[in-house]
């Protein structure tokens, strides 16, 4: 199954909107690949096993299952994550990318690909769940800029 969706960061129609940066949004989204945790619902923690220049190698515990993802990035750009295949996880990879078509016009394009077939009522399902968690990993990057937690 492959899924995509927009996020729109700012709403330049509506004054009362707290305007995000690209700096803003970027700090935030490298948190969630520095530090997970709050990103992702069970997980306990996260080790960075290797640090490359465009590319991170992590190990995600989560309890009853360990995950390695490989992280690669362009700075301010866009970030992959591509989770290994094991016995507790068939895989799959997400990519987010900023996109501003005009100045302060911020969305996030969120591009999911996994093993799970196209149709039917579990794809739905899975779909809206990864919506959510977008929308909750922009709510949460708000909420840590608000608590000045991002640097």
């Amino acid at each position: 199954m492959k899924f995509e969706h927009l996020v729109q960061i700012n709403d330049p129609v509506n004054p009362l909107g707290e305007i995000l940066s690209r700096e803003q949004l970027w700090q935030g989204l490298w948190h969630r690949v520095e530090n997970p945790v709050a990103f992702l619902p069970g997980l306990e923690s996260c080790q960075i096993l290797e640090r490359q220049e465009s590319s991170l190698l992590r190990e995600l515990d989560f309890g009853v299952a360990q995950i390695r993802d490989r992280v690669s990035f362009a700075v301010r750009q866009w970030l992959r994550f591509d989770v290994e295949a094991g016995a507790t996880h068939a895989g799959g990879a997400l990519t987010i990318r900023l996109e501003e078509p005009q100045p302060d016009a911020l969305f996030l394009r969120f591009t999911y690909e996994t093993t799970l077939r196209e149709d039917g009522d579990h794809a739905e399902y899975v779909k809206s769940a990864y919506r959510e968690s977008d929308l909750e990993t922009v709510r949460l990057i708000r909420l840590l800029l608000a608590k000045g937690s991002l640097q």
